[in-house]
């Protein structure tokens, strides 16, 4: 989806908001520096005494750091949580990310989160005010369940989610028919069945990012018409 949008000219933020952090080698990004490295040195910063501009807050100090982790790549700008070192974690850190990507995502037509599976996210409100939430899931009972766990998890917390979408991946022609009838059992709205693609399968064993394949590739062309269906 990331490569579909900036190659139709829109400028993103990409987020990867999952600790298993894999989305900067789907894109094919290197060496790229996370928020989890930076929280030793924004602790310290915080420490530091500022006689020359003691106005300066936790909030202020965390966006500076954050800018300077944002990789610039062609069409989009990549932002990687990361993992904290240690035993620390990202409460504190989340808290403050929170309170400034309101003023981050003004500089982007878009912003695509990668998150974590499952719902901590949700839970734990580190996810807020999105217009199109889309659960991806394998095409498996299971999965649909969970798809519905959150449909209801995110309706019951003020998470200020605008719509809810289900797409199925890795589908193929055999239960193809079956999943389209279980998401409707579930009254899931199912914007997209991506089909198992052998060309996906085979750059990922060799490492090859995601963003040279084909455009006639089976699961480019369903992202195509996804994100068509959004109106993005």
């Amino acid at each position: 989806m990331i490569r579909y949008l900036s190659k139709k000219g829109k400028f993103l933020l990409a987020v990867d908001a999952d600790a298993d952090t894999n989305l900067p080698e789907t894109l094919g990004c290197e060496n790229v520096k996370t928020v989890g490295d930076a929280k030793e040195s924004l602790q310290v910063e915080i420490k530091k005494p500022r006689p020359d501009n003691p106005d300066m807050n936790k909030e202020s100090i965390l966006k500076s750091k954050v800018y300077e982790v944002i990789e610039e790549m062609p069409g989009y700008d990549l932002l990687v949580m990361g993992r904290p070192e240690g035993t620390g974690c990202y409460c504190y850190v989340n808290n403050l990310l929170r309170g400034i990507m309101d003023k981050l995502i003004v500089n982007y037509d878009l912003v695509v989160i990668d998150a974590e599976a499952g719902l901590e996210h949700f839970s734990r409100k580190i996810l807020r005010d999105i217009d199109d939430l889309l659960v991806v899931t394998d095409a498996s009972r299971r999965g649909f369940q969970t798809a519905e766990r959150i449909r209801e998890l995110v309706n019951e917390l003020d998470s200020n989610v605008g719509r809810i979408h289900v797409i199925a991946n890795k589908v193929t022609d055999a239960n193809r028919q079956e999943i389209v009838k279980l998401a409707g059992e579930l009254k899931l709205n199912l914007i997209g069945v991506i089909p198992l693609d052998p060309k996906i399968e085979e750059m990922d064993i060799k490492g090859i990012p995601l963003f040279e394949i084909p455009d006639d590739s089976v699961a480019a062309v369903e992202i195509e018409k996804i994100v068509q269906k959004l109106g993005i």
